[in-house]
């Protein structure tokens, strides 16, 4: 059997590679535009991730199409939702007509303008017309940092390529180059050999219905394009009849981001959006900020079963890995406020250590106020922000959350009489979901699924009452009726088991507890052992399990304090500082969710160092009298009636030992300078 051909496409940037799934826009994500994978980048210099033509520039020069000699169409797509940036932070390099190798400049993007924007700078790559000419695309090179111009990518062919030309099998970005420029005059035959774009007058009928449909010219304040699709500035967004227009002949897809509606079309974006134009008249002639009509982009379908990944252990590790990138994509615009407030609560427990302040005093409870409400009304948070990332609906899910939080199911979730309820007959364990992150998560990638299936179901003049009430409803008891009472049952075990190995051995459960116990906290699983601290603690006076506990934020502080000593990269220095703190202060959100889970080898090792932290906890047995923890709770560490003696020595040897060995491993092992582009690249 003759071996199929294969193509190189190369990183376009240097930063953090993406599963196009975990990309921030659902018309990308799906693949609806054809397979791909993206970056996240770290230098604004973009090359081409393929040799060929170059088809397409997009007037915002935020796009470029190129078509290779094998017939890949590979779309270059900088930033999402940067169209209304009119082009600013771009510079392109090249214009339609020209010929460029892989790994020469395309453009380049000014990443502190589209940070000052509040635009993602993330970079795309595409090949949109797969459907018809690859078996499959193959992405070697997600969730870790990679420099421009390394293959990250392999597309393998559907068609046999040029008579004479070898398969690539070189794992090296040269043997790309090369093998294009082999087929370049075929490129330019077929360049030159595809046709004109069809007349307006043929699109006038989708143009009539698409106008219609999202509320008629009445509903619309402004509509611009770019190199896909038609962004509505619309009135209001409820007049628009979603399915119907994602339904129609011509229409790829619908979807909402940046106070636009936008109508996913393809490479008939040009004509649609003249056709619309002719139709809405002058008035709105001048509201262009469009594409040249030559775009030669195909879009591709659905992605097929070739393009996940195929046995349970790939399986398992992808979907854990979109787990987490969701949930950092969600924490991600929370995390300076949760560092800054883990900060305010660590002061806060300093100062009532030191009786510097009473919890009863009004001082006290307006600081505790400030501190505590981001935590205490994460859900609310995560519902929309998690939406966003997912495509559900932010205001329901925000609701959603909130319900989670109300007052009087929160009070009787903390009373063992009242926790255990009926929901229409229905046995249901109510939990504290303060502060919870992983149920959000689940409700708002269900909330895409049962929004869709309410409107499948509920008239279009019902919908705006209906569907949001029955969706927060619908996940709402999901959540408390299903997901809540299976993480409590869950943690429960894992306490017992956990209670068990301690009763065993001290030392034993240190390592046990120390390495797993900031996994528990991303999947909520941990709340099985915060009420058996706080027993001990209100019955006994004192907690080992808790000095345990507190071993585990001191890790992952040091793990990202390691990340701030060894990264060049300036954002990345900041937020690894302000979460670092964060964490000696007893909070660890913004160092899991903001560093460690992103560069999942940090959290890693991380763990390890926090495994032989709990292991040297509990060789010293270590003891732990309030609650309080982290280096900011040393005062808890002091035996009451006896002052600083053994038990305050053995904290000190535990902590900053657990500090030391987890800046020391993740700085060796956990994060290294190639992950990122040069000092010099950065600084450009």
């Amino acid at each position: 059997m003759k071996k199929a051909a294969t193509r190189r496409l190369l990183a376009p940037v240097a930063g953090w590679a993406l599963a196009l799934a975990d990309v921030q826009d659902p018309v990308f994500a799906t693949a609806t535009m054809g397979p791909g994978f993206a970056i996240q980048p770290t230098d604004g210099r973009v090359v081409a991730p393929v040799s060929g033509r170059v088809t397409v520039v997009a007037a915002t020069k935020h796009a470029v199409g190129l078509v290779t000699a094998s017939g890949l169409e590979v779309l270059v797509h900088m930033g999402i939702d940067t169209v209304d940036l009119n082009g600013a932070p771009f510079v392109c390099h090249v214009q339609v007509g020209d010929t460029i190798q892989a790994g020469e400049v395309l453009a380049e993007m000014d990443l502190a303008a589209l940070q000052r924007a509040q635009k993602l700078a993330t970079v795309i790559v595409v090949v949109t017309n797969g459907q018809t000419v690859l078996d499959d695309l193959i992405v070697a090179a997600t969730d870790q940092m990679v420099t421009a111009k390394t293959a990250v990518a392999t597309a393998v062919l559907a068609v046999t390529p040029v008579p004479g030309a070898q398969a690539v099998t070189s794992t090296t970005a040269a043997s790309d180059v090369e093998l294009e420029s082999e087929f370049e005059s075929e490129s330019e035959s077929k360049s030159k050999s595809k046709s004109k774009p069809n007349s307006t007058s043929k699109y006038a009928h989708l143009a009539t219905a698409i106008v219609t449909n999202v509320g008629g010219p009445g509903n619309i304040n402004s509509v611009i394009h770019c190199i896909t699709r038609l962004r509505f500035y619309l009135k209001d967004e409820h007049c628009a009849q979603d399915a119907v227009i994602a339904n129609l002949d011509g229409v790829i897809d619908v979807a909402k981001a940046g106070g636009q509606y936008q109508v996913v079309i393809g490479p008939a974006v040009n004509e649609v959006y003249d056709a619309v134009m002719a139709q809405l008249g002058p008035a709105f002639a001048d509201m262009t900020a469009g594409t040249p009509t030559a775009a030669t982009t195909q879009a591709a379908g659905a992605p097929t079963e070739t393009d996940a990944p195929t046995g349970w252990l790939p399986r398992l590790r992808h979907g854990m890995s979109q787990v987490i990138g969701v949930m950092t994509a969600a924490m991600i615009p929370v995390i300076g406020i949760l560092a800054g407030s883990g900060i305010l609560k660590g002061i806060l427990a300093a100062l009532t250590g030191f009786h510097v302040l009473t919890v009863t005093s009004g001082t006290y409870m307006v600081l505790n106020a400030v501190a505590d409400a981001t935590f205490y009304f994460l859900p609310v948070v995560l519902g929309f922000t998690a939406a966003k990332k997912l495509g559900s609906d932010p205001i329901v899910l925000a609701i959603v959350g909130a319900i989670l939080i109300y007052p009087s199911l929160m009070t009787a979730a903390g009373h063992a009489t009242t926790a255990q309820i009926t929901f229409f007959g229905v046995p249901t364990h109510l939990m504290s979901y303060a502060a919870s992150v992983f149920p959000m998560i689940v409700a708002a990638w269900l909330g895409v699924s049962v929004e869709r299936g309410l409107k499948r179901v509920i008239p279009l003049y019902l919908r705006s009452v209906f569907v949001p009430i029955l969706e927060a409803l619908i996940l709402s008891v999901i959540v408390l009726v299903v997901i809540g009472p299976l993480i409590t049952m869950i943690s429960k075990g894992l306490a017992s088991g956990i209670l068990a190995i301690y009763n065993f051995s001290p030392a034993l459960s240190g390592l046990v507890i120390g390495g797993l116990y900031q996994t528990m906290v991303i999947f909520g699983l941990h709340w099985g052992i915060i009420p058996i601290v706080i027993n001990d603690i209100a019955t006994n006076g004192h907690s080992y399990l808790n000095a345990i506990l507190s071993i585990t934020m001191v890790a992952q502080g040091g793990a990202v304090l390691a990340v701030f000593l060894k990264s060049k990269n300036k954002p990345l220095k900041e937020i690894s500082l302000a979460a670092a703190i964060s964490a000696f202060c007893g909070v660890t959100e913004p160092a899991l969710y903001g560093v460690n889970l992103k560069y999942k080898r940090v959290f890693v090792v991380a763990s390890i160092a926090s495994g032989l932290g709990g292991l040297l906890t509990g060789l010293l047995h270590v003891n732990n009298y309030a609650l309080s923890g982290s280096l900011i709770g040393f005062p808890a560490f002091i035996t009451p009636g006896v002052g600083i003696g053994p038990n305050f020595y053995g904290y000190l040897i535990s902590h900053y030992g657990t500090l030391l060995i987890a800046t020391i491993l993740v700085y060796l092992f956990g994060f290294s300078d190639k992950m990122l582009p040069a000092p010099s690249a950065t600084a450009k």
